[in-house]
């Protein structure tokens, strides 16, 4: 509470504005902290991600699988393709049928952006419906799958 001292009464008077001087330099010392701190909560940090613990969806009775090798090389099934090659080897696998889901995967040591690169070459060749595949999470730890092989897609 501010008072206000007047000369002509004795009595101390009330002052009714707020200082708001000390609430500005906390918000300004806030926002320092702030700063700082922002670029440091951005680091990069190496990740290792886990198996997926989700519900496997139904298998179709024919999947299409394009694998991204270790060498960075394509599979389309069981053989090696070029990838500029990728999108008539599809419409020959599927006759021409865009709306058929082609299920990634890849190995471990694979980087993300060449898995990227993979799904945006499926993209460009008009394939839309797009399935990732993982090893299920119960056979990584070590006990058995529940109805399933390794590497049943999601």
């Amino acid at each position: 509470m501010a008072v206000k001292l007047t000369q002509a009464d004795d009595d101390l008077e009330l002052n009714h504005e707020i200082n708001v001087t000390p609430f500005i330099d906390v918000i300004l010392v806030l926002l320092i902290i702030f700063m700082v701190a922002a670029p440091l909560s951005t680091v990069d940090v190496n990740v290792d991600l886990p198996a997926s613990t989700a519900q496997a969806a139904q298998r179709p009775d024919k999947p299409l699988f394009l694998t991204v090798k270790p060498d960075l090389s394509l599979s389309l099934g069981e053989e090696t393709i070029g990838r500029t090659a990728l999108g008539a080897a599809l419409d020959q696998q599927t006759e021409h049928d865009k709306e058929t889901r082609i299920f990634v995967r890849a190995d471990k040591t694979v980087p993300y952006g060449e898995v990227m690169e993979a799904m945006n070459l499926l993209r460009a060749a008009g394939y839309l419906k797009i399935g990732l595949v993982c090893l299920d999470a119960a056979s990584v730890a070590g006990t058995p799958p529940p109805q399933k092989a390794p590497g049943a897609p999601l």
